[in-house]
């Protein structure tokens, strides 16, 4: 009887085993199972990821078709950087000018300066795309880090260049809005301002820096695309003749008056020399003596970009209609 007793009792502890290893196998095989579905999910989101940031598009840029990011994440923007910050692209490298122009303070936080001329801050800087002007040095050779598009000055205008910055970096849509809301305003603008100073008064522009003067045409930033394309002021013969093919024509000091306008836009260099500015020449302008002269900062009007047409935009405004 002790030894049934016995068999009865080591059956049974076989049978408690066998079913406590077959519950831990279940509850290891849904660990197990549920691991394996997180696992997978993770993979699959950063499938997703990887997917979404090799996905490219061709673009047809000066140069040829090229084929980029179609939503680019690490911009290294040597030419159009103002223009790329409007949008609030992905920057993550501007050139020199950019840098230093007040404009753009506030809006370069974490962004490096980088030059033509510096292949090897670009590389540490790992862009998934690069924009040039078709000026600059090493062209070739940022085409190996990189995608880069050439950009040549003047070949669009300044509401056309926008447009073609949002295609870039898959912003087409917002940069279109812009240029249809900015360019009825700035015409809006250009039709009281002729009203108000007359349909046949003229506007110059001019620049100094440390030895020369210059006057500019309608194509060469310092508002000369808003005050003459836009807007629709005049422009004095003189400047027609010397400065509308080229963009901008270097003056000497005596022939300056014969360019001056009834109003002036005075580019004025801070770290130029200003002496002339000092002269009977410069102060016998009728412009000058009326106290018609609107003097800006070099350093925050040498673009055509979004950022720099606004605030020309109010400058302008302010200037012509409020004084």
């Amino acid at each position: 009887m002790k030894k049934v007793l016995l068999a009865f009792l080591f059956v049974t502890a076989l049978i408690l085993a066998a079913c406590g290893s077959t519950d831990d196998s279940s509850s290891t095989d849904d660990a197990s199972a549920s691991e394996s579905d997180s696992g997978e999910n993770t993979n699959e989101e950063q499938g997703t990821e990887e997917e979404a940031s090799s996905e490219t598009i061709t673009y047809e840029a000066e140069d040829g078709p090229i084929e980029i990011p179609s939503d680019p994440q690490r911009i290294v923007a040597l030419a159009n950087g103002p223009n790329v910050l409007a949008l609030d692209g992905n920057v993550v490298g501007v050139d020199e000018w950019t840098y230093n122009n007040p404009l753009m303070e506030g809006k370069l936080d974490g962004i490096e300066v980088v030059s033509d001329e510096n292949l090897e801050k670009i590389i540490e800087l790992e862009p998934d795309l690069i924009i040039v002007g078709s000026w600059m040095k090493n062209i070739d050779k940022m085409k190996e880090i990189a995608p880069t598009i050439v950009s040549t000055w003047g070949s669009l205008n300044y509401l056309e260049q926008q447009v073609e910055v949002g295609k870039i970096i898959n912003k087409e849509q917002e940069a279109k809005d812009w240029v249809e809301d900015f360019e009825t305003r700035a015409k809006e603008a250009g039709e009281e301002i002729k009203a108000k100073i007359g349909e046949d008064a003229t506007v110059s522009v001019f620049e100094n820096d440390a030895k020369q003067l210059y006057v500019f045409g309608d194509n060469w930033a310092r508002g000369t695309e808003l005050l003459y394309q836009t807007m629709g002021l005049g422009m004095p013969e003189k400047v027609k003749e010397k400065a509308l093919a080229d963009g901008y024509y270097t003056l000497s000091l005596e022939v300056l008056p014969k360019f001056a306008g009834d109003y002036v836009v005075l580019s004025k260099n801070p770290d130029g020399d200003n002496s002339f500015f000092e002269t009977e020449t410069w102060n016998n302008i009728p412009a000058v003596e009326n106290g018609q002269v609107l003097e800006l900062n070099t350093k925050a009007i040498t673009y055509s970009d979004p950022i720099t047409m606004e605030y020309l935009l109010e400058e302008f405004q302010k200037f012509f209609l409020e004084e």
